[in-house]
């Protein structure tokens, strides 16, 4: 089924009528408004003591760009450099930065080591400089940047792109076929004494991160990585599986390991709010071999093994325990804040990254990519009205594209979210936040978001991770032109 390109919507309200043929509720204000004219967007707000300038936030990447000994290169330190530049006054991780080299999710990824401080350092400077040139030497008072903090658990390739070498909470009843250990589990689960050590190297990087002088770290908790696999351990034995109180004690630990190492540092966590089933395509092309609508694996069992849904109908919502959690965050784990995302890239991507064009090892959009992206607002606005103490970031805006900021300033305005989180944008034109809030004409520049994947494929091919279609930084690299053969269906040399 085809479906309606935002670039096609030329007017709010066009954009309003589309919303409401896919029976779609969504508040839209008329026009974004500049910081002058009173913008809900650019209003402070306060996170932990610490003052936040405005509303805008961007979330943690992982960039396929760093060397193999987990240090930034040119590439990532341009994107830091971006991040100052945007105006956003919430970086929330930056980067994902793996707390071991085993844990990362590709050979490229960052991680934390004694001998790469200076590197991360560097990162943060670059960062913090852009933004005073951009706005002012005092700029940065009100600028709040963490690390995002991680494993990947099963779906870590720390040191080949092409070999998995997974780490699992438990034996999952459809992934860990779809990853190919179904048969050997017992050797990848991860024993209490090994999650044991795994805690103290969370703590160790933040104790750097603090030293380095981030203000706070992510204990990520999202898109299938280890610690949100430990949210749904419900058939794990043992301290770490089973009850809410057992599958929350990772992140349990770790919290008040960190609080008692540094006691300074502000704690925050991404969280995957809900969950589906996996997804696969239901066919491929005979002529292509492109991948087709995607469509649920068939599950047999009583109660799937997912956190935020409906554990007899996996399709379905349920946010009872992501309202309990939130709740224990704030109330028991210190946890100042937490940024709402959902499901996960590998194997549910459209409820996570709604996107019109998919990546080349994904499916075509089983849903209008909108409906995703207002699940997940809906979602974020009832957690909080939850927990309506707790600032939470929201996720799924680049999708809106030329209507970002008229739907970010609605539900701000509303109440519905604290902070509005952007990722792909970030990569294509990063200075957006900074242009809305002056009052300027965003989109003429033409460097809008069009979810083409880009920055997904390459990755997944091996490939640094970046705008391909409109930054003409990397055009320019022969990655392009591979990319270009990848998507066309011809294999890399």
């Amino acid at each position: 089924m085809a479906y309606r390109r935002i670039a096609s919507l030329k007017t709010t309200q066009d954009f309003r009528e589309y919303l409401a043929s896919l029976d779609l509720d969504l508040a839209i204000d008329e026009a974004p408004l500049s910081a002058d004219e009173g913008s809900p967007l650019a209003r402070p707000i306060d996170v932990a003591g610490f003052r936040v300038g405005n509303r805008w936030a961007v979330h943690p990447m992982e960039g396929w760009d760093g060397t193999s000994d987990g240090k930034a290169t040119a590439e990532t330190i341009r994107r830091w450099q971006h991040f100052g530049e945007s105006g956003c006054k919430l970086i929330w991780g930056g980067e994902a930065i793996a707390v071991t080299p085993a844990g990362r999710a590709n050979p490229n990824q960052l991680y934390y080591a004694p001998e790469n401080e200076a590197s991360l350092a560097e990162l943060l400077q670059t960062l913090e400089n852009a933004h005073r040139n951009s706005f002012g030497q005092d700029s940065t008072e009100d600028l709040l940047v963490g690390l995002q903090l991680t494993h990947s658990g099963r779906f870590s390739r720390p040191y080949d792109k092409a070999k998995l070498e997974p780490q699992i909470a438990y034996p999952h009843p459809l992934l860990d076929e779809r990853i190919g250990i179904a048969e050997k589990t017992g050797e990848y689960l991860l024993t209490d004494d090994q999650i044991a050590e795994l805690i103290e190297q969370y703590v160790t990087a933040a104790r750097a991160a603090e030293k380095i002088g981030f203000r706070f770290v992510d204990i990520k908790h999202c898109h299938g990585y280890l610690g949100h696999e430990f949210l749904s351990a419900y058939t794990r034995e043992g301290e770490y599986g089973g009850t809410f109180e057992n599958r929350t004690r990772f992140l349990r630990r770790i919290c008040e390991a960190v609080h008692t190492a540094c006691p300074n540092l502000i704690l925050g966590v991404r969280l995957s709010g809900f969950d589906f089933l996996p997804f696969q395509p239901e066919s491929y092309d005979e002529k292509t071999g492109r991948p087709g609508p995607g469509q649920p694996m068939s599950y047999e069992g009583s109660d799937y093994t997912g956190f935020g849904c409906d554990r007899r109908h996996p399709l379905q919502m349920e946010l009872t325990e992501t309202i309990q959690l939130l709740k224990l965050m704030r109330d028991e784990l210190g946890v100042a804040m937490v940024n709402i995302t959902a499901g996960s890239p590998y194997y549910n991507p459209h409820i996570q990254r709604p996107a019109y064009f998919p990546p080349s090892d994904g499916y075509q959009p089983p849903e209008d990519p909108l409906i995703g992206c207002v699940r997940q607002l809906k979602a974020v606005a009832e957690l909080k009205k939850a927990v309506p103490d707790l600032p939470l970031v929201g996720s799924a805006y680049s999708y809106f594209q030329e209507y970002l900021p008229h739907i970010a300033q609605a539900v701000v305005r509303r109440d519905e979210v604290d902070f509005v989180g952007i990722g792909r944008l970030i990569l294509s034109q990063w200075e957006m936040p900074a242009q809305i809030l002056r009052g300027e004409d965003y989109k003429s520049v033409k460097k809008i978001c069009r979810t083409f994947s880009d920055c997904t494929t390459g990755p997944r091919n091996g490939l640094i991770s970046g705008c391909y279609p409109l930054d003409d930084f990397y055009k320019t690299k022969p990655e392009f032109q591979t990319l270009k053969a990848i998507k066309a269906g011809k294999k890399p040399e």
